[in-house]
Formats: C-alpha cells, sequence, structure tokens
C-alpha cells in the first residue's frame, strides 16, 4: 500500500496544531471572562451605609455597637487619677505623673492654643474672645484657683464647666495634665516676687517691658482693646 504523501501529512499536522490553538485561546478567554466575573461580585457586594437598616440583627442597626467589656489596645484606662483626676470620687491633689519641664513646656503649647483664646497667654481671662464681647472666664490667680486641686482643672478640661464646653476630645489625657502643669506654673509665676527670682536673672527681668496680654500679641486691635473691660459671669469656665 503507498503511504500518503509528504503534503496530506503536513496538511494534518497544521489541522492538529490550528485545533490546538483554537482550544487554548477559548480556555484564555474563558478564564478572563469568569476572572472579571469574580472581581465584579467582589467589588460591587452588597453592604449597608452607616446608620443604615439592616434586618439581620434585632436592633436593626446596620451600625453594631461595641460589645460590653471592649477596651481599645492601650486604652485600658486603670489608672483612675491620671484618667478622671480623681480617687475614690474625690479630685487628686497630685499630679498623677512626673512632672518635667518638657511636659511644661508642652502643656504651654496646647494652653497656647486651646485656651489662650478665652483665658488669655497669662491666664488672667482677658483673651482675644473676651475682648470681642465674649463673657469672661474668672483668672486663674483668683485665691479659689491657687488654692483649687489640680484634679479640678484636669476635670474642668475633660468635661467642661459652665459655659466652657468638654475639651476630652481635641485634647488627649497626658495633655491636658501638660496644661494643668502649665496653668500651675502660670499661678506661682503670678504671685511671685523679684525674690523668687535667681540673682542671675534678676537685672535682666527688671529691664524687661512689663507683659501684659496685649503686648504678647502683635496684633493692635488687642492693644486698642485692652483697656476695656470685659463683661464676667460667675457660671464662666472655671
Amino acid at each position: 500500500m503507498r503511504p500518503d504523501s509528504p503534503d496530506k501529512e503536513r496538511n494534518a499536522l497544521a489541522k492538529v496544531m490550528t485545533y490546538r490553538n483554537t482550544a487554548r485561546w477559548l480556555v484564555a478567554v474563558l478564564s478572563g471572562v469568569s476572572l472579571v466575573g469574580c472581581q465584579q461580585q467582589m467589588g460591587i457586594q452588597p453592604y449597608y451605609q452607616p446608620l443604615e437598616e439592616n434586618p439581620l440583627f434585632e436592633d436593626k442597626r446596620a451600625s453594631r455597637p461595641l460589645e460590653p467589656g471592649t477596651v481599645s489596645r492601650g486604652d485600658l484606662r486603670e489608672d483612675d487619677a491620671l484618667y478622671t483626676g480623681k480617687v475614690d470620687g474625690k479630685l487628686v491633689e497630685a499630679f498623677p505623673m512626673e512632672i518635667t519641664q518638657e511636659i511644661i513646656e508642652r502643656g504651654e503649647n496646647r494652653f497656647n492654643i486651646y485656651c489662650a483664646p478665652c483665658h488669655s497667654k497669662l491666664g488672667d481671662g482677658n483673651g482675644m474672645i473676651v475682648q470681642r464681647g465674649v463673657y469672661r472666664p474668672p483668672s486663674y490667680m483668683d485665691d479659689r484657683l491657687v488654692t483649687a486641686p489640680v484634679g479640678h482643672i484636669y476635670d474642668v478640661i475633660t468635661n467642661g464647666f459652665g459655659r466652657m464646653y468638654s475639651y476630652n476630645q481635641q485634647i488627649p489625657v497626658r495633655d491636658r495634665w501638660a496644661i494643668v502643669a502649665y496653668v500651675k506654673t502660670l499661678q506661682v509665676a503670678g504671685s511671685g516676687t523679684i525674690a523668687d527670682v535667681p540673682e542671675a536673672e534678676r537685672e535682666r527681668l527688671i529691664n524687661m517691658e512689663p507683659v501684659t496680654t496685649a503686648t504678647m500679641t502683635n496684633n493692635p486691635t488687642v492693644t486698642a482693646h485692652a483697656g476695656t473691660p470685659a463683661p464676667t459671669t460667675e457660671g464662666g469656665a472655671q
């Protein structure tokens, strides 16, 4: 029997290669389509907007509350004095952490940002917005506040008092204590005398321009209004 010619063999081989390439192409296309489908299902899967109703839960709330007793990592708050300014319901008399020069400087920075607009940088209650007509808070130099426990000032920053609202969302715990430390520094400076100043600094201090609320800002409007008494109230921030 005569064997097939070389041309027939080549044609048969070409058909086989064509079928094989076509099959590979189809497999690739189908795989791509399936992957795209999976990606779309994951990207457009059902979800709930915050506070939207969700019938899956008994209370119908999509935003789930924290489980009782949940504590954020690093926020256990075992130290009542540090986090509340109180021990057994009583305001603490001493700082619950070591106070350093660095902490006082941090307190000055935070005080000038959050407190000075009302209390002024001197702590005398004649801040910028007070000069614009807002009720004046008491001076930190008042005997009542000079003798108040440090826990009182911390508690006011944390929970607010009178017309002053709470700053517990804006100011972290240790920064609140840093502010308290700086307030106590202002009180000591406000009641100090030249005899309290080291001899090496006395001459320089004597020759300095007297510091007032007006001289602690470059805004000329402050100087213009510095002598105008601001309204005060017993319900102001303490």
